[in-house]
């Protein structure tokens, strides 16, 4: 009732319960699953009243800055993603999280099993994020990247990459890494955890939506089609097998290179982009 009434997630709502933040009828209910009479029953969280009756459900893309926070309030955040559709009507809640230093595709919404579907670990909902490493990434620091790394957390599910260029002017590996799970600042930490720090990074798609088009701090509607599309993506699965997905690890296959290869020499070979298969 509280996710469909658009106060957050399903899961962030099973927290508000356990945490004794929810009143029913006065009441404060800590058992999940509790049963609520739209009708007759009146229901608060945190002492503030919810329209129990659900509004009509909402999609937001928005292309968010640097700078704001993926949150419905935060006293200590100077700027919140919900300052940037302050048009919108319908209360929505951010669907997962960038943190302030990340920009790009973020999807907002009142519909809590939309959030679930795609948010939820067993759907694997692929999101791929644009990134600026400092150095060169090699070959071998690109092959433990789409194998996975071992973080404090567990070692990531395997990843798809992608080489865009090489930045001799900042001496930067420009990639594109598509994820099938989310963590924590997971890609800062990937690369973190092989030497390339992230300077910069950017989501540019979730699922079949891309960002192109749409300016820093600007939003539109889902359209029907493609919200249905984005459930479809969000079926239980296992994680995609690596010989089942494009991959797209920029450096040539093992027989082809005894060592792996240096940063280019030249401006011209540095933006040369390449996908190639691994073996």
């Amino acid at each position: 009732m509280l996710a469909a009434a658009g106060v957050a997630s399903r899961r962030a709502c099973e927290t508000l319960i356990t945490e004794g933040r929810v009143q029913v009828n006065g009441k404060t209910v800590r058992e999940l699953g509790t049963r609520v009479n739209p009708q007759t029953d009146t229901l608060r969280v945190d002492g503030q009243p919810i329209a129990i009756a659900p509004s009509k459900p909402v999609y937001i893309m928005l292309n968010k800055p640097v700078g704001y926070v993926c949150t419905v309030s935060d006293a200590h955040a100077e700027h919140t993603v919900l300052e940037l559709i302050a048009q919108v009507e319908e209360r929505v809640f951010p669907v997962g999280r960038l943190d302030a230093d990340t920009a790009g595709l973020l999807l907002l919404t009142n519909d809590g099993e939309f959030t679930n579907r795609l948010t939820h670990p067993r759907y694997h909902v692929p999101k791929v994020y644009r990134v600026r490493a400092k150095g060169f990434v090699g070959r071998e620091e690109a092959i433990r990247l789409s194998e996975g790394i071992e973080l404090t957390d567990g070692k990531t599910a395997p990843a798809d990459l992608a080489f865009v260029e090489y930045d001799t002017a900042t001496q930067c590996t420009i990639l594109d890494i598509t994820l099938f799970e989310g963590r924590n600042r997971q890609v800062r930490r990937m690369m973190d955890a092989v030497g390339h720090p992230v300077r910069e990074l950017t989501r540019i798609a979730y699922g079949n939506l891309k960002l192109k088009g749409l300016n820093p701090g600007t939003w539109r509607k889902l359209r029907e089609e493609e919200v249905a599309s984005l459930l479809e993506l969000a079926k239980p699965t296992q994680t995609p097998k690596k010989e089942a997905r494009r991959s797209a690890t920029p450096f040539r296959p093992r027989n082809e290179a005894p060592s792996p290869p240096q940063a280019p020499q030249n401006p011209a070979a540095a933006t040369r982009p390449r996908r190639v298969r691994k073996p």
